[in-house]
């Protein structure tokens, strides 16, 4: 769990109840019990803005412990007309502060004086340059906050500021306070970027300068953090680590959540993207990497994994190395983590690239690095940071992509976020192997890189053209030719769903850069891939899904009458096919292959079922609903022209690679296996 003296920063505002009981959840759910947060005099002498904190005190309070942050002045009460503005009365704070300590007994134990005065933005000192009216406003608060038993806590300064700090002891400010914040964001702000001195050194020099006038004074990092603008949420890794252990009395952490698209920052709308995106979860509330680490396994999982990322001596560096790895997008996932782990078996260096966004997969990389020392690699990063997507593929050997967004319901509550990472991401990647290969053109350079993309049977779209029979078993083609070999390569394409569009045009981009640019890279269309390692949910990996939901006792939902039909294929069969795609490249660039069961292995969902139920003796509790956009009724892959042009081999029959996933389940993941009597009287 995180440390004891680590808390969060958010700041909410009227009106905002429910994103308030979001972040307590998420605040559980992180194990943190501290939160920094806002009291605006301006918004509470507005219209509501009494009721508005006579709910948010008491609720914040009831579960946290809470640090509430008093600032901005009401507009008519201010020297300027403004809420950074001198208050014309200066023992109007303090009386202010001492209401809210009698309105609210008992529920904070200090009162943070204003938020980073010396920010022209949140003090206007072009009013107040010799510093004396906020000195004059903020001790008379001080003093009334320790009369009533509590703490006084300046606002750290932002930019850190060491002779502002001795200006605020000469004026005897330090004199009556009991800790003092400081800000730092290094990182992030290009100034702190030029001129940061790194944490020990600033709290060394800070205390130096504070104690003179208070050796008493205990020192709070009120407000750090890290933004992911650039979609390096690994960065938020290191940035953390390096504030946990240091040895301040508190650390509040900025922010739980990243700040919504059309909030206005205090210097305008998008004034400045690095302010949207500090948070331990994006806008629409999904765990970043930092915040599902904690939530997961608290600091030590954040330093497991921070370890696991870091750089290698000498990869990517070729005037020190020689290692060509093999690059696997989404390594640590299922498919990928098979894939990597046959490659290093049959001997070859493998660079892992992978944000390590869905829960459980640090487990596969976990199993890769026991393994394989000395074999594998670890970039951990987002197909978006274009600079760690160019650094992996600068010395790879081949390619193999996919990582994506692999959910259609996913795509369908954020279609925008859908297509950065699986079309946007993929271009960064064809890009960044274009533009190497631009580098070494007219020299003596080495072979194009081939590249394998994991596509999807989606960008057939949802086949409602194909004429089917309904029988009570299964939905099945009328044409005899689609029945006995299912869906060709020939087929049109259809994109439906957000999902379906952003994995489609990727499709067609690698196909195109292959042929405008002469690149061996190919397209594998992806049916249904089960097997061990696979984290099925509801949304993504149904077949695993479905047996470890009945493993578990756990009733399962179905979408449609459960006769539709897909062909599935077990992930080693599958690992064999990307091998053998990449061997076959150069001869078959810029074409697209169907990869799944076949015929051989076309299953109902209802057929999966039962044969569950069979192996293990438990009756599967089920429960139908209705069908859901873009579902397909039929799909089954035509191998035949894979099977040919690649040499792949006939697959494992479904039944036994169902038998084999249940027995890994078993024997590698025996804390997911409830003990259950089986039932009596054969599967339902």
């Amino acid at each position: 769990m995180p440390s004891a003296a680590l808390g969060l920063v958010e700041w909410f505002h009227p009106g905002e109840h429910a994103r308030v009981e979001a972040s307590l959840v998420r605040m559980r759910e992180l194990g943190i019990t501290r939160l920094r947060t806002h009291i605006s005099w301006a918004e509470y002498v507005n219209e509501g803005g009494e009721d508005w904190y006579g709910w948010l005190v008491p609720r914040l309070a009831g579960e946290i412990e809470l640090l509430p942050c008093v600032h901005f002045t009401p507009p008519s009460l201010s020297r300027t007309g403004r809420a950074n503005g001198p208050p014309i009365d200066l023992t109007g704070y303090a009386d202010f502060i001492d209401h809210l300590i009698t309105r609210f007994p008992g529920m904070f134990d200090a009162v943070e004086l204003w938020n980073e005065p010396n920010n022209l933005l949140d003090w206007d000192w072009q009013h107040d340059q010799d510093w004396l009216l906020f000195c004059e406003m903020a001790g008379a608060a001080a003093y009334w906050v320790q009369a009533r038993g509590l703490k006084a806590v300046l606002g750290g300064p932002c930019p850190s500021d060491l002779a502002w700090l001795r200006l605020m002891g000469e004026r005897g400010l330090l004199g009556v306070l009991d800790a003092v914040g400081l800000h730092g964001f290094p990182g992030t702000w290009d100034t702190e970027a030029r001129s940061w001195p790194g944490w020990h050194a600033l709290i060394e020099s800070v205390a130096k300068t504070v104690h003179a006038y208070n050796p008493a004074l205990e020192l709070w990092i009120t407000e750090t953090g890290y933004s992911t603008w650039r979609n390096d949420p690994f960065a938020q890794l290191g940035r953390f680590l390096d504030v946990v252990d240091l040895p301040v009395q508190r650390i509040y952490w900025y922010g739980l959540q990243d700040v919504a698209a059309d909030v206005s920052v205090q210097e305008g709308l998008h004034f400045d993207e690095r302010h949207y995106h500090f948070g331990l979860h994006t806008e629409a509330g999904a765990p970043k990497l930092l915040g599902r680490l904690l939530a997961s396994g608290g600091v030590e999982l954040v330093r497991d994994i921070a370890a696991a990322g870091a750089p290698e001596p000498g990869l990517g560096k070729p005037a020190l190395t020689t290692i060509r790895p093999a690059l696997v997008t989404g390594g640590a996932g299922f498919i990928g983590s098979n894939l990597a782990d046959r490659l290093a078996r049959n001997g070859e260096h493998v660079l892992i690239l992978d944000s390590l966004a869905r829960p459980g997969v640090e487990e596969n990389l976990d199993w890769l690095r026991r393994r394989h020392r000395g074999r594998l690699s670890v970039s951990i990063a987002d197909l978006r940071d274009t600079q760690a997507i160019a650094d992996s593929v600068r010395d790879a050997s081949s390619v193999f992509h996919l990582a994506g967004q692999v959910a259609v319901t996913t795509s369908l509550v954020d279609p925008l976020g859908d297509f950065d990472i699986n079309l946007r991401g993929t271009l960064n990647l064809l890009e960044a192997l274009r533009r190497r290969q631009d580098r070494h053109h007219g020299r003596a350079p080495s072979d194009p890189v081939p590249l394998v993309f994991a596509s999807t049977n989606k960008v057939y779209g949802d086949l409602a053209d194909i004429r089917l029979s309904h029988n009570e078993d299964a939905y099945l083609p009328i044409d005899p030719d689609l029945r006995a070999n299912g869906i060709g390569e020939t087929r049109p394409l259809s994109f439906h769903t957000p999902y379906g569009c952003s994995k489609g045009a990727a499709d067609q981009y690698v196909l195109d850069y292959a042929r405008s640019f002469g690149l061996p890279m190919v397209v594998l269309r992806m049916s249904c891939i089960y097997g061990p390692r696979q984290l099925g949910t509801e949304d993504q990996g149904w077949l695993a899904h479905f047996l470890l939901s009945a493993l578990q006792d756990r009733p399962l939902s179905l979408y449609g009458d459960g006769r539709q039909v897909r062909d599935v294929l077990e992930v080693e069969d599958a690992v064999s096919a990307y091998l053998a795609a990449r061997d076959h490249a150069p001869s078959v660039a810029g074409e697209a292959f169907n990869l799944g069961g076949g015929a051989d292995n076309a299953i109902t969902l209802l057929m999966l079922i039962e044969e569950i139920e069979r192996l293990t003796g438990r009756r599967v509790a089920r429960a139908f609903h209705p069908w859901r956009t873009g579902d397909q009724r039929y799909f089954v892959a035509d191998t035949r022209r894979a099977q040919e042009v690649l040499g792949l081999s006939r697959p494992l029959g479904w039944r036994e690679g169902v038998g084999r996933l249940k027995r890994w389940i078993e024997t590698e993941r025996p804390h997911l296996v409830r003990q259950s009597e089986p039932m009596m009287g054969g599967a339902a």
